[in-house]
């Protein structure tokens, strides 16, 4: 890293160069990327049956999307209600795109019923698009304002209008937070800086950072499915660790030009104590995001990847475009001087005298704030999980706001239904054993507590046998009534039939959880494989899959973390202790999460509906945080280590390593929890809870944990923090090659 730091110097406009060459490719990335896309396709009951469904049935949820239109004064069945409806949709029936258009007035009778609200004040149009639903999703604003009533209220909800609206509010939530968060972080660089140009500089290397961070997460999605919750997480972690990175290496170099070496001197330093704690830190940080790649088939990988990329980035940009600008600037890097209080000279200040204090008494110090930490974890017990819904958006998103009157006033519509997938070993759906093997489940999953109906080929009439089903199916499929055909063609297919069970319970209630259990549990029926699907069933299989695969990810993120740290430190010691400390942390972010999200405290003073978290949502925190905290660590303990080559001493190691990044940390966690906190003000609860975790995390690692609990851990291990066997300290530096900046 010290040569790197002269050749930069020496080739600083070529450099400068290739740095600004990887910019325009960023861009390129930006304007050329694919569509981000929510899909999951793990190795689940709920998955599998629902792809035997999307291979055998034709769609019926795919590109559609749901209209209520509701008038407080007429009813339905007033012909001046029906005019409006009309006048309302006609716009819709000459749209190339729309492929269907059903309304009370245009259904089959045995249809009305469901599509007419309780009080008769509002009724339901079913609109089908000949799009597939990547598209329908882009374009569907365009269709949605076509329908308009100056006497109807209209609200939309379904799979597409709940996708434009993610689209939208998190794209809200993703410029919110630029707004809020780089004027923020650029009084905090200057405040840390006392000068202009050094805070601009980290603020365009963050800018630069999260725009190829972006740019490549897009890119991305060409090849693989990108989660649309990928570009927050990128902007997220990207802008808080690219301007940590650009404020550890511009800060030693000041501290190098100040001592009175020459630019390329300072350079080479730079690179080879700050530059090289970046390398690992940022390799931490990927290994805690490389965490995420255990969840094959859910959105958490292309997360995990997109930030493993906007590290990448972050570092790249921290080594090249960094430096080669300070290369050209030198001395001007302290220009325009901000009058802020400056720091008191080396010995003097405020952090010195922390370390010391804690050191002089570090048990007093230790069991009172690991207590304290302990404590602030302690919610985290009572964490519920259940997968995420349409509450993630705010109360007034129209998406929202349609599936809360979809499930008030069309119970038989809104209510939550469980599919039951039956797929038979020989034959098609319509053979009489087959019919007879339907019929039995058919009759089992009735009697079931809970269960309102069930919606199948096989339940067509209350009054028919098993022998009334098989005489009906023995004819021409042309001979039987229109509502049999509908159903045979939408609940089976070549092999499989779909057994729809309707219940009143939430989506993720216990009653619903329950009875998906319930029905799991029944008898299988000889010669069929029965797997059931649906948003509870989903709910089940996605918690319990994160929790099977949640102890491989944490113990890959846990050994690796520590081999990683065990090369850089070289000490066997300071790696599980820095682990250690990282539990705290997350002990007091995961507990803060349970508290403000789940138990719903604050919930009203940051906009949102309490409920259980997102089984993702834990997973991610860990990974993210688990990088970012050791990134902290990283930087402190290489700071105490030059301390300790220089003087063997451990006491003035840890004060004088303190003392060093202490000011400079905080600083650090001062503008990424202001990154963090900006994304805190999101709609989106996933991205609002994730904002707050992180900024919880970092603000509780900086000031208890790396003030209090890491100088008062380090001065009762003593000279033990450094021991290591004679072949890993062999390669340490010589004391001369890391000589005190002033």
């Amino acid at each position: 890293m010290r040569r790197w730091g002269h050749f930069v110097y020496r080739r600083r406009k070529a450099v400068l160069a290739a740095s600004l060459a990887c910019f325009v490719l960023s861009i390129v990335g930006l304007l050329t990327g694919g569509q981000p896309i929510n899909a999951g396709n793990y190795d689940v009951e709920s998955v599998r049956a629902a792809n035997l469904e999307g291979a055998q049935l034709p769609s019926t949820t795919g590109s559609s999307f749901t209209m209520i239109l509701t008038n407080a004064r007429s009813t339905f069945g007033e012909p001046a209600f029906e005019n409006a409806v009309n006048a309302a949709v006609a716009p819709l029936r000459s749209d190339s795109r729309v492929s269907a258009l059903a309304t009370p007035y245009t259904a089959s009778p045995a249809t009305v019923p469901l599509m007419v609200s309780t009080d008769k004040h509002s009724v339901l149009v079913q609109v089908g698009v000949r799009l597939d639903f990547a598209e329908a999703r882009s374009q569907y604003g365009d269709i949605r304002g076509e329908v308009r009533s100056s006497s109807l209220s209209i609200t939309a909800t379904g799979n597409v209008p709940l996708a434009y609206d993610f689209d939208t509010y998190l794209a809200s939530d993703l410029r919110r937070s630029e707004v809020v968060s780089l004027p923020l972080a650029l009084i905090l660089l200057v405040i840390v800086f006392t000068t202009g140009v050094a805070a601009l500089l980290c603020l365009g290397v963050g800018v630069f950072a999260v725009l190829g961070g972006v740019g490549a997460a897009l890119a991305l999605a060409h090849a693989i499915d990108v989660s649309t919750y990928a570009v927050n997480v990128v902007t997220l972690v990207g802008l808080g660790i690219a301007i940590d990175y650009s404020l550890f290496i511009v800060t030693r170099f000041r501290e190098e030009l100040a001592s009175g070496n020459s630019v390329e001197d300072a350079l080479g330093t730079t690179m080879a104590t700050a530059g090289r704690a970046i390398m690992f830190s940022g390799l931490t940080v990927a290994i805690g995001l490389s965490g995420l790649l255990f969840y094959t088939g859910t959105a958490l990988v292309s997360m995990g990847v997109a930030g493993a990329i906007v590290v990448a980035v972050s570092v790249l940009y921290a080594v090249t475009l960094l430096p080669s600008l300070l290369a050209i600037l030198g001395p001007r890097i302290n220009s325009i001087r901000v009058p802020i209080l400056q720091p008191k000279p080396f010995g003097e200040g405020a952090w010195h005298r922390l370390a010391t204090w804690v050191m002089r008494r570090p048990w007093t110090v230790l069991i009172p704030t690991v207590a304290i930490l302990l404590v602030a974890g302690s919610p985290f017990l009572d964490l519920q999980l259940a997968n995420s819904d349409v509450n993630q958006l705010p109360a007034s998103a129209e998406a929202r706001r349609g599936a809360d009157l979809l499930q008030a006033q069309f119970p038989q519509v809104g209510q939550n239904t469980i599919a039951v997938v039956v797929d038979f070993q020989h034959g098609g759906p319509t053979s009489p054993a087959n019919i007879a093997a339907a019929y039995q489940l058919a009759q089992r999953l009735s009697a079931l507590k809970g269960v309102t109906g069930v919606r199948s080929y096989v339940t067509v009439d209350p009054t028919f046998t098993v022998s009334s089903y098989q005489s009906l199916y023995a004819q021409p499929r042309t001979s039987m009534p229109v509502a049999v055909q509908s159903l045979l063609t939408n609940l089976t297919g070549s092999s499989i039939a779909v057994l729809d069970v309707a219940n009143p319970y939430f989506v993720t209630s216990d009653q619903a959880h329950n009875l998906v259990r319930d029905i799991r549990s029944i008898d299988s029926v000889p010669g069929t494989t029965v797997q059931v699907t649906g948003d509870t069933a989903f709910d089940i299989d996605l918690v319990n899959y994160m929790i099977d695969h949640t102890p491989l990810a944490i113990g890959f993120v846990l050994i690796t973390t520590l081999v990683v740290l065990t090369i850089l430190l070289r000490s066997l010691v300071l790696p599980f202790k820095a682990v250690l400390m990282n539990a705290l942390s997350l002990s007091a972010a995961f507990g803060a999460l349970v508290w403000i999200f789940d138990q719903g405290h604050l919930s009203s003073f940051l906009g949102f509906t309490p409920g259980p978290l997102d089984p993702t949502i834990p997973v991610l925190l860990f990974c993210v945080i688990f990088g970012l905290s050791m990134d902290y660590e990283v930087f402190l303990l290489t700071r105490m280590q030059e301390a300790w080559i220089r003087t063997g001493d451990n006491r003035t190691a840890v004060a004088d390593g303190l003392e060093r990044s202490g000011r400079l940390v905080t600083g650090a966690a001062a503008i990424m929890a202001c990154v963090f906190l900006a994304f805190a003000l999101a709609s989106v609860v996933t991205i609002k809870s994730i904002g707050v975790g992180m900024a919880v995390a970092v603000i509780v690692d900086a000031s208890l944990v790396r003030a209090l609990v890491v100088p008062a851990a380090m001065r009762l291990l003593g000279t033990a923090n450094w021991w290591a066997p004679r072949w890993l300290r062999r390669r340490d530096p010589l004391p001369q090659e890391i000589a005190p900046a002033a």
